[in-house]
């Protein structure tokens, strides 16, 4: 029932057409690096990004004037001295998707733009010799593409996954090992240094600084590029021995024929790892299993089809959930507002998924939490059938309706309500259809209903 499939364009073919953008190894890349044209697209994209502020207070309102005050200049200078020394990032921890915390380092804005502009030097030096099975943080890359990938290599009789799942992996590289693989292709010195002071900047954990030993902060614009290039070597690793795997970002999935070579796999693996990279696998979370127990960035698969993780879903509803939240205490076109936007992201990314059926599904239980929203605003009994009549219910159950002692979970199921919030009344108040979301996904030359 789907059109998806992964781009038909070889990874040589798209290399060749970026040839260009790579700059000469002899180069004076530090100088590349501090080029107005590459600064000014740094700051661009920073701006884009967004973002909040570092431990100085700076938002990125207030950077641009802080440029005509003579902030670059004194901070260029400082560069082209190498006196210049990043600050510590601001720790803050947001909700993983799959419970537990994820501890982000959020720099200051000038450092920000700096790192965007080392890994705009960078990123097409490496890039190009980066594994075909890396999809996460690169350009014309994406987590679709890597689920296609893992699709596509199932339908070869590859009915075990190797799930790895590496502990707290940006807390733990190396940085020995990490400037080893820089110098392979880096050898400007000032460069170098100017990424290690980066690497070495330390954490303010509530108002105390922390140093940093080990680890690349998540949150940084240079962070994605550099877990690329340490994580290489393991893509090189595992193409030496003729796996077949996707990884994106520190999350890699390897597919084999049987339970026991995906146990052989597991052990060789962690044990690479240990001693190669000196990184650590959670054994615990680390596993062999059939294809359709397997989890990668949200999906499982079932037959050679994508479908979403169990864990997608529940997360998917406990969203929804929030934020229909009977007592949440704001405006129904706000409400909606926020559902929508949730529901059109979710779906933009999860549609690949073959879910036309679990779309409905989902589509005809958020409508329902969306008639008890209503419901519960109403309040009032004479309210409800005033709303209920205004809506072209008859008197009798509009009546009927409003004093019933039923809750409002209970009461969205009613037909005067169905009736009154009806399916297109719902749709022109703004809610969004999954089920067309998917649609647009899978057929994007079809109309919708």
């Amino acid at each position: 029932m789907s059109n998806l499939s992964i781009p038909t364009t070889s990874p040589d073919d798209y290399y060749r057409q970026r040839i260009d953008m790579q700059p000469a190894f002899n180069s004076d890349l530090f100088q590349q690096l501090l080029e107005p044209e590459n600064l000014h697209r740094a700051w661009r994209q920073v701006k884009a990004n967004k973002g909040a502020a570092g431990i100085d207070g700076m938002t990125i309102e207030a950077f641009p004037l802080w440029m005509q005050q003579g902030g670059w200049q004194r901070c260029k200078s400082l560069l082209e001295r190498g006196e210049y020394n990043p600050s510590a990032v601001r720790r803050v921890e947001i909700d993983k998707p799959d419970g537990g915390k994820r501890k982000l380092g959020i720099p200051n804005v000038i450092d920000r733009v700096i790192q965007q502009a080392i890994a705009q030097i960078l990123t097409p030096l490496f890039d190009p010799s980066f594994s075909a099975n890396s999809f996460g943080f690169r350009p014309n890359r994406n987590a679709k593409q890597a689920v296609l990938q893992v699709r596509d290599i199932i339908k070869h009789k590859r009915k075990f996954a190797v799930d790895v799942d590496l502990s707290k992996f940006f807390d733990r590289v190396n940085h020995d090992l990490l400037m080893t693989q820089l110098r392979s292709k880096v050898q400007d010195k000032r460069l170098l240094a100017l990424i290690g002071k980066y690497l070495r900047a330390g954490v303010m954990i509530n108002d105390q600084f922390e140093a940093s030993f080990e680890g690349v902060p998540q949150g940084g614009p240079l962070s994605p590029l550099l877990s690329n290039i340490m994580l290489d070597s393991l893509d090189k690793e595992l193409e030496s021995r003729g796996h077949h795997f996707a990884r994106y970002a520190d999350d890699f999935i390897i597919l084999v024929k049987s339970q026991r070579a995906g146990e052989r796999v597991l052990k060789s693996i962690t044990c690479y790892l240990a001693t190669k990279l000196k990184l650590v696998v959670n054994e615990q979370k680390s596993q062999v299993v059939k294809v359709g127990q397997s989890k990668f960035l949200g999906f499982t698969f079932n037959r050679g089809k994508i479908q979403w993780h169990v864990k997608t879903l529940h997360i998917f509803k406990q969203k929804i959930r929030r934020l229909t939240n009977r007592n949440w205490g704001v405006s129904m076109s706000y409400q909606l507002f926020k559902v929508r936007q949730y529901m059109q992201g979710w779906i933009n990314y999860f549609g690949i998924a073959n879910a036309y059926q679990g779309c409905v599904d989902l589509d005809h239980w958020i409508r329902r939490r969306v008639r008890m929203c209503y419901w519960r605003q109403w309040r009032k009994p004479r309210t409800k059938v005033q709303n209920l009549l205004k809506r072209g219910v008859r008197i009798q159950a509009a009546v009927a309706c409003g004093i019933t002692s039923k809750g409002p979970w209970r009461s969205s199921k009613t037909p005067g309500i169905q009736q009154a919030l009806s399916n297109e009344y719902l749709k022109k108040a703004g809610l969004y259809s999954l089920r067309d979301g998917w649609i647009a996904v899978h057929y994007p030359n079809q109309k919708t209903g």
